[in-house]
């Protein structure tokens, strides 16, 4: 038998008073919801949305699916289930949104602070990056946004374009679901008788020489070679030993020379004594500041 509103007419229904709410986006699993049904506090209440995207209310001889419907639909699928199991006549339904937890963005990589957050209305991916401090020091020139709830492939997008040029385009708008990793720059490696060894970003490909290295290796020590020598693997990853005439270069005698991604300049002393061909090679292979302080000190 009908009850609970039997009798009530539509003249004398009087709607709740709508409470805030957060912008409306399709519930999803783990979302918690507030349920208000005028006049029906045994069924007023916070429920979570279960794994499979359905709710279950007292009363009800079935779950109700949730899952990809806006608030509205999900209102008119309970006020549907209540008439339909005849436990109210003309149900009133209104259904919040209490906190999502089925859009998580997560930031990760080459920034300050790694951090996932739910997207509560759209975000932009200046705004994502924003919500992890911004990129840190050894951040490269592109970032990777990848969707996991679509077929759709990984966008990369350019930090020029994102934080110098601030073109519209690049500035991505996210809804949720996204992971945005931040790669570090590639990065060259300086060892033997400079004053600061170790590994720098290499973030301007097109720009990047010798003379560049050895100013961020804070100079030559005393008593430097004749000669240096860039170390790296071609294409089938054999390792190449390519002469540079370092003493000319420095005296602008000669013409600087490029490097490329995880290349390795070995600056030796004028005693003669050179690292072995084995020593860099695991350099190459470890490729870290630790490993190119330990080599030096061989």
């Amino acid at each position: 038998m009908l009850f609970a509103l039997a009798g009530l007419c539509a003249a004398q229904v009087v709607r709740p008073v709508d409470v805030s709410n957060l912008p409306a986006q399709p519930i999803a699993p783990n979302d918690l919801i507030g349920i208000s049904v005028y006049d029906a506090p045994e069924l007023t209440r916070t429920i979570r949305v279960d794994a499979d995207g359905t709710i279950t209310l007292p009363m009800l001889k079935k779950p109700i699916a949730t899952g990809g419907l806006m608030p509205r639909q999900v209102e008119q699928a309970i006020a549907s289930a209540l008439k339909g199991d005849e436990i109210l006549v003309e149900p009133l339904v209104k259904v919040t949104v209490v906190e999502y937890f089925s859009h998580p963005i997560s930031v990760v990589g080459a920034v300050h602070k790694p951090t996932t957050f739910q997207a509560v209305g759209p975000v932009t991916l200046i705004e994502a990056i924003a919500r992890a401090e911004g990129l840190n020091e050894v951040a490269g020139r592109e970032i990777v946004v990848s969707y996991s709830r679509s077929d759709q492939p990984p966008r990369r997008i350019s930090v020029k374009d994102l934080m110098e040029d601030a073109k519209p385009e690049a500035n991505l708008r996210l809804t949720g679901g996204e992971d945005i990793r931040v790669p570090e720059a590639a990065k060259v490696f300086v060892v033997g008788n400079v004053k600061r060894p170790g590994s720098f970003p290499l973030r301007d490909t097109a720009d990047f020489t010798v003379l560049k290295l050895i100013a961020l290796a804070e100079g030559l020590a005393p008593f430097p070679a004749k000669e240096a020598f860039i170390y790296r693997k071609d294409a089938a990853g054999a390792p190449l030993e390519l002469p540079v005439e370092l003493q000319k270069i420095m005296k602008r005698q000669s013409s600087d020379v490029s490097l490329l991604p995880n290349d390795i300049l070995y600056v030796p002393d004028n005693t003669g004594k050179r690292l072995g061909m084995a020593a860099l090679e695991k350099l190459l292979l470890f490729g870290s500041t630790a490993g190119a302080t330990a080599l030096v000190w061989r």
